[in-house]
């Protein structure tokens, strides 16, 4: 299905200048909390950053995600595929990593690619049932597949069902926060739109601290978009594009080396 053409104009599309400042956090912030879980020692005590820094990482990812997917590509399905490619690569070094258990789970990049393709989905669904293209039938019976698959999807990746719904939520409220109006009603409605995202946020772990860092990081990504992002500046050092794609699979593969010569593969 033909993805819709999403991207804002030129006089409408925020500043998208935090993304380079979110780009070098989410990575350093995700690679404390894995250096902290696989190859730091524990005897140094380091488990408290898996709960506080390391909470920072998903939803920073999954609110670039959906900003870009919003304002600055017009077909978001090429997006996702581009993410799900990085998680194919990473998959194998991931499950090298320790575990619990031996449930085959897939990594990030398919949660938020997933949640990337149900988002551009659902949204064209909905402009050709305006269009009266799409019978109410149809569009019910789009639902419940779509539940389905949610359903079953999420026993299967990261983060599971809550994690599958962050990119569509956050595209939901950053859509509503960047348009909100001036009336008091149109405000309010962008209001509600960010709570749902703000809630599964909040329910996505089970300490307080953990909790706390994954609501403060989504809540300072909504503010962005009621227009906090014009007040960032451009970032001074730019991740180079390479970097940023080969970094995801490029760490797992290094932990898995090092657990490997270590003998942690064991």
């Amino acid at each position: 299905m033909p993805a819709p053409a999403i991207v804002a104009t030129d006089d409408t599309r925020p500043s998208s200048n935090w993304t380079g400042w979110g780009q070098w956090l989410a990575l350093v912030t995700m690679s404390i909390d894995h250096l902290s879980r696989y190859v730091v020692p524990a005897s140094w005590d380091m488990g408290w950053t898996g709960g506080s820094i390391g909470r920072i990482a998903f939803p920073l990812f999954a609110a670039m995600v959906a900003w870009h997917a919003l304002f600055n590509t017009r077909n978001p399905l090429r997006y996702a595929r581009r993410i799900l490619v990085i998680g194919l690569i990473a998959q194998l070094p991931y499950m090298l990593m320790p575990r619990v258990s031996d449930a085959l789970i897939l990594n990030i990049c398919f949660t938020l690619s997933a949640g990337l393709a149900w988002s551009a989905w659902w949204r064209d669904l909905l402009e050709r049932y305006q269009r009266q293209e799409l019978s109410t039938a149809w569009l019910g019976l789009a639902m419940t597949a779509s539940l389905v698959a949610w359903l079953l999807l999420g026993n299967w990746v990261e983060y599971g069902h809550r994690g599958l719904l962050m990119v569509p939520l956050y595209m939901l409220a950053m859509h509503h926060l960047s348009h909100g109006g001036e009336t008091l009603t149109e405000r309010l409605l962008a209001v509600s739109a960010a709570l749902p995202l703000l809630v599964v946020a909040g329910l996505m772990n089970s300490s307080d601290m953990a909790k706390s860092f994954t609501v403060a990081t989504s809540l300072v990504m909504l503010l962005l978009a009621t227009g906090a992002a014009r007040h960032i500046p451009k970032i001074g050092m730019k991740m180079p594009r390479r970097l940023w794609l080969a970094w995801y699979p490029g760490h797992f593969a290094a932990i898995a080396l090092w657990l490997w010569l270590t003998g942690g593969l064991g």
